[in-house]
Protein backbone atom coordinates (compact mmCIF):
# COMPACT_ATOMS: atom_id res chain seq x y z
CA UNK A 1 0.00 0.00 0.00
CA UNK A 2 1.35 3.41 -0.99
CA UNK A 3 -1.15 6.17 -0.29
CA UNK A 4 -0.80 9.82 0.71
CA UNK A 5 -3.67 11.72 2.28
CA UNK A 6 -3.55 15.42 1.35
CA UNK A 7 -5.62 18.04 3.17
CA UNK A 8 -5.58 21.85 3.08
CA UNK A 9 -6.82 23.53 6.24
CA UNK A 10 -7.72 26.82 7.86
CA UNK A 11 -9.31 26.83 11.32
CA UNK A 12 -10.46 23.22 11.15
CA UNK A 13 -10.14 22.24 14.82
CA UNK A 14 -13.78 21.07 14.81
CA UNK A 15 -13.25 18.73 11.85
CA UNK A 16 -9.65 17.56 11.56
CA UNK A 17 -9.72 15.01 14.41
CA UNK A 18 -12.72 13.21 12.91
CA UNK A 19 -11.01 13.02 9.51
CA UNK A 20 -7.57 11.89 10.74
CA UNK A 21 -9.01 9.31 13.14
CA UNK A 22 -11.05 7.81 10.30
CA UNK A 23 -8.00 7.23 8.08
CA UNK A 24 -5.13 6.19 10.37
CA UNK A 25 -5.55 2.58 9.24
CA UNK A 26 -5.88 3.43 5.54
CA UNK A 27 -3.10 5.84 4.52
CA UNK A 28 0.70 5.66 4.71
CA UNK A 29 1.37 9.40 4.72
CA UNK A 30 -0.62 12.44 5.83
CA UNK A 31 0.16 15.86 4.35
CA UNK A 32 -1.57 18.89 5.86
CA UNK A 33 -1.03 22.32 4.29
CA UNK A 34 -2.41 24.96 6.61
CA UNK A 35 -3.10 28.65 5.87
CA UNK A 36 -1.83 29.84 9.27
CA UNK A 37 -4.90 28.85 11.29
CA UNK A 38 -5.75 30.97 14.32
CA UNK A 39 -7.44 28.12 16.20
CA UNK A 40 -5.94 24.83 17.44
CA UNK A 41 -5.58 23.13 14.05
CA UNK A 42 -1.77 23.23 14.13
CA UNK A 43 -1.59 22.11 17.76
CA UNK A 44 -3.91 19.16 17.10
CA UNK A 45 -2.07 18.01 13.97
CA UNK A 46 1.44 18.29 15.39
CA UNK A 47 0.85 17.12 18.96
CA UNK A 48 -1.97 14.58 18.77
CA UNK A 49 -0.81 13.16 15.44
CA UNK A 50 3.02 13.25 15.39
CA UNK A 51 3.13 11.24 12.16
CA UNK A 52 1.33 14.06 10.30
CA UNK A 53 3.58 16.13 8.05
CA UNK A 54 2.36 19.64 8.77
CA UNK A 55 3.20 22.61 6.54
CA UNK A 56 2.14 26.24 6.59
CA UNK A 57 1.69 28.36 3.48
CA UNK A 58 0.02 31.67 2.80
CA UNK A 59 -3.31 31.13 1.06
CA UNK A 60 -3.57 32.60 -2.45
CA UNK A 61 -6.33 30.41 -3.81
CA UNK A 62 -7.73 26.90 -3.51
CA UNK A 63 -6.23 25.58 -6.73
CA UNK A 64 -2.74 26.88 -5.98
CA UNK A 65 -2.88 25.64 -2.38
CA UNK A 66 -3.97 22.15 -3.42
CA UNK A 67 -1.30 21.89 -6.10
CA UNK A 68 1.32 22.84 -3.51
CA UNK A 69 0.06 20.01 -1.31
CA UNK A 70 0.41 17.60 -4.24
CA UNK A 71 4.10 18.44 -4.58
CA UNK A 72 4.63 17.43 -0.94
CA UNK A 73 3.09 13.97 -1.35
CA UNK A 74 5.63 11.17 -1.81
CA UNK A 75 3.41 8.12 -2.38
CA UNK A 76 2.12 6.62 -5.62
CA UNK A 77 -1.54 7.33 -4.90
CA UNK A 78 -3.07 10.50 -3.44
CA UNK A 79 -6.36 10.75 -1.58
CA UNK A 80 -7.27 14.45 -1.50
CA UNK A 81 -9.97 15.29 1.04
CA UNK A 82 -11.33 18.36 2.77
CA UNK A 83 -11.20 18.46 6.56
CA UNK A 84 -15.01 18.22 6.78
CA UNK A 85 -15.17 14.99 4.76
CA UNK A 86 -15.17 11.46 6.19
CA UNK A 87 -15.03 8.22 4.15
CA UNK A 88 -17.43 5.38 4.87
CA UNK A 89 -16.09 1.92 5.69
CA UNK A 90 -17.10 0.68 2.24
CA UNK A 91 -15.20 3.54 0.64
CA UNK A 92 -12.07 2.78 2.66
CA UNK A 93 -12.26 -0.87 1.61
CA UNK A 94 -12.62 0.20 -2.01
CA UNK A 95 -9.60 2.51 -1.73
CA UNK A 96 -7.46 -0.21 -0.14
CA UNK A 97 -8.44 -2.63 -2.88
CA UNK A 98 -7.45 -0.18 -5.62
CA UNK A 99 -4.06 0.82 -4.26
CA UNK A 100 -3.08 -2.75 -3.35
CA UNK A 101 -3.76 -3.93 -6.91
CA UNK A 102 -0.77 -4.13 -9.27
CA UNK A 103 -2.90 -3.39 -12.31
CA UNK A 104 -5.76 -0.92 -12.04
CA UNK A 105 -8.14 -0.04 -14.83
CA UNK A 106 -8.12 3.67 -13.93
CA UNK A 107 -5.62 6.23 -12.60
CA UNK A 108 -8.28 8.62 -11.32
CA UNK A 109 -11.39 7.78 -9.29
CA UNK A 110 -14.52 9.67 -8.38
CA UNK A 111 -16.37 9.30 -5.09
CA UNK A 112 -20.09 9.58 -4.38
CA UNK A 113 -21.01 12.16 -1.72
CA UNK A 114 -23.46 12.25 1.15
CA UNK A 115 -23.89 15.97 1.76
CA UNK A 116 -25.06 16.92 5.25
CA UNK A 117 -26.43 20.26 6.40
CA UNK A 118 -26.26 20.09 10.19
CA UNK A 119 -28.22 16.98 11.15
CA UNK A 120 -29.93 16.75 7.75
CA UNK A 121 -28.82 14.53 4.86
CA UNK A 122 -29.59 16.51 1.71
CA UNK A 123 -30.75 14.38 -1.21
CA UNK A 124 -32.00 16.93 -3.74
CA UNK A 125 -31.44 20.47 -4.97
CA UNK A 126 -28.17 19.57 -6.67
CA UNK A 127 -26.65 18.24 -3.42
CA UNK A 128 -27.66 14.64 -3.99
CA UNK A 129 -25.88 12.28 -6.40
CA UNK A 130 -22.73 14.42 -6.34
CA UNK A 131 -19.51 12.75 -7.49
CA UNK A 132 -16.04 14.29 -7.37
CA UNK A 133 -12.52 13.10 -8.08
CA UNK A 134 -10.75 12.31 -4.82
CA UNK A 135 -8.30 9.45 -5.49
CA UNK A 136 -5.64 9.55 -8.20
CA UNK A 137 -2.08 8.59 -9.02
CA UNK A 138 0.42 11.32 -8.26
CA UNK A 139 1.49 12.10 -11.82
CA UNK A 140 -1.93 11.70 -13.43
CA UNK A 141 -3.71 14.86 -12.32
CA UNK A 142 -3.43 18.35 -10.89
CA UNK A 143 -5.83 21.11 -9.93
CA UNK A 144 -6.76 24.17 -11.95
CA UNK A 145 -5.27 27.40 -10.60
CA UNK A 146 -8.69 28.92 -9.89
CA UNK A 147 -8.94 30.82 -6.63
CA UNK A 148 -12.29 29.18 -5.91
CA UNK A 149 -14.33 26.40 -7.56
CA UNK A 150 -11.11 24.74 -8.67
CA UNK A 151 -11.33 21.41 -10.48
CA UNK A 152 -9.11 18.41 -11.13
CA UNK A 153 -7.36 18.38 -14.51
CA UNK A 154 -6.56 14.99 -16.02
CA UNK A 155 -6.47 13.31 -19.42
CA UNK A 156 -7.01 9.86 -17.93
CA UNK A 157 -10.19 7.78 -17.85
CA UNK A 158 -12.03 8.14 -14.56
CA UNK A 159 -13.46 5.30 -12.47
CA UNK A 160 -15.97 5.28 -9.62
CA UNK A 161 -15.21 3.97 -6.14
CA UNK A 162 -17.63 1.94 -4.03
CA UNK A 163 -18.88 3.53 -0.82
CA UNK A 164 -19.55 7.18 -0.06
CA UNK A 165 -17.87 10.25 1.36
CA UNK A 166 -19.79 12.00 4.12
CA UNK A 167 -19.46 15.77 3.75
CA UNK A 168 -20.42 17.80 6.82
CA UNK A 169 -20.77 21.16 5.17
CA UNK A 170 -21.66 23.77 7.79
CA UNK A 171 -21.72 23.56 11.58
CA UNK A 172 -24.07 26.57 12.00
CA UNK A 173 -25.88 29.27 10.04
CA UNK A 174 -23.26 31.78 11.21
CA UNK A 175 -20.50 29.54 9.83
CA UNK A 176 -22.40 29.11 6.56
CA UNK A 177 -22.90 32.86 6.06
CA UNK A 178 -19.19 33.48 6.75
CA UNK A 179 -18.30 30.97 4.03
CA UNK A 180 -20.78 32.51 1.59
CA UNK A 181 -19.21 35.92 2.13
CA UNK A 182 -15.69 34.52 1.68
CA UNK A 183 -16.50 32.48 -1.44
CA UNK A 184 -18.45 35.33 -3.06
CA UNK A 185 -15.44 37.62 -2.51
CA UNK A 186 -13.16 35.12 -4.20
CA UNK A 187 -15.60 34.36 -7.01
CA UNK A 188 -16.05 38.06 -7.78
CA UNK A 189 -12.27 38.46 -7.90
CA UNK A 190 -11.96 35.43 -10.19
CA UNK A 191 -14.59 36.77 -12.60
CA UNK A 192 -13.03 40.23 -12.53
CA UNK A 193 -9.59 38.85 -13.40
CA UNK A 194 -11.11 36.97 -16.35
CA UNK A 195 -12.73 40.15 -17.66
CA UNK A 196 -16.32 39.07 -17.04
CA UNK A 197 -18.91 41.85 -17.42
CA UNK A 198 -22.13 42.22 -15.45
CA UNK A 199 -25.25 44.38 -15.66
CA UNK A 200 -27.98 45.28 -13.22
CA UNK A 201 -30.55 43.08 -14.93
CA UNK A 202 -28.45 39.96 -14.39
CA UNK A 203 -27.80 40.96 -10.77
CA UNK A 204 -31.58 41.06 -10.21
CA UNK A 205 -32.63 38.04 -12.28
CA UNK A 206 -29.83 35.52 -11.60
CA UNK A 207 -30.57 35.02 -7.87
CA UNK A 208 -34.26 34.47 -8.65
CA UNK A 209 -33.44 31.88 -11.29
CA UNK A 210 -30.92 30.21 -8.93
CA UNK A 211 -33.64 29.76 -6.30
CA UNK A 212 -36.09 28.34 -8.86
CA UNK A 213 -33.43 26.02 -10.27
CA UNK A 214 -32.46 24.57 -6.88
CA UNK A 215 -35.82 24.49 -5.13
CA UNK A 216 -38.11 23.59 -8.06
CA UNK A 217 -36.19 22.23 -11.06
CA UNK A 218 -33.71 20.19 -8.98
CA UNK A 219 -36.45 19.18 -6.51
CA UNK A 220 -34.95 20.89 -3.47
CA UNK A 221 -38.47 21.18 -2.01
CA UNK A 222 -38.36 17.41 -1.36
CA UNK A 223 -35.76 18.09 1.35
CA UNK A 224 -38.30 20.24 3.18
CA UNK A 225 -37.21 23.31 5.09
CA UNK A 226 -33.46 22.47 4.77
CA UNK A 227 -34.01 22.41 1.00
CA UNK A 228 -35.63 25.84 1.16
CA UNK A 229 -32.72 27.13 3.25
CA UNK A 230 -30.17 25.86 0.71
CA UNK A 231 -32.05 27.38 -2.23
CA UNK A 232 -32.39 30.70 -0.43
CA UNK A 233 -28.75 30.94 0.65
CA UNK A 234 -27.42 29.84 -2.76
CA UNK A 235 -29.59 32.54 -4.30
CA UNK A 236 -28.01 35.01 -1.87
CA UNK A 237 -24.53 33.75 -2.81
CA UNK A 238 -25.33 34.33 -6.48
CA UNK A 239 -26.50 37.87 -5.72
CA UNK A 240 -23.38 38.63 -3.65
CA UNK A 241 -20.83 37.43 -6.21
CA UNK A 242 -22.44 39.48 -8.98
CA UNK A 243 -23.00 42.65 -6.93
CA UNK A 244 -19.40 42.46 -5.72
CA UNK A 245 -18.20 42.08 -9.31
CA UNK A 246 -20.37 45.05 -10.31
CA UNK A 247 -18.85 47.11 -7.49
CA UNK A 248 -15.30 46.23 -8.59
CA UNK A 249 -16.00 47.24 -12.19
CA UNK A 250 -17.71 50.50 -11.16
CA UNK A 251 -14.84 51.47 -8.84
CA UNK A 252 -12.31 50.96 -11.66
CA UNK A 253 -14.46 53.04 -14.03
CA UNK A 254 -14.71 55.85 -11.47
CA UNK A 255 -10.95 55.77 -10.88
CA UNK A 256 -10.32 56.03 -14.64
CA UNK A 257 -12.70 58.98 -15.01
CA UNK A 258 -11.09 60.78 -12.08
CA UNK A 259 -7.63 60.16 -13.53
CA UNK A 260 -8.70 61.49 -16.95
CA UNK A 261 -10.19 64.57 -15.33
CA UNK A 262 -6.89 65.53 -13.72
Amino acid sequence: MSLSLAVITYNEEDNIVRLLDSLTDTVDEIIVVDSFSTDKTKEICTQKYPHVKFFEKKFIGYGEQKNHALTLCSREWILFLDADEVPSEDLKKSIKKIISSKNTEFCVYKVKFNNHLGIHLIKFGGWGNVCRERLFKKDCAKYSDDKVHEFLITNKKIGLLDGKLDHYTYKSIHHHIMKINKYSDMMAEKMFEKGKKINRFKIIISPIFEFIKIFIIKLGFLDGFPGFYIAKTMSYYTFLKYIKLYEKIRLIEIEKKNAEAL
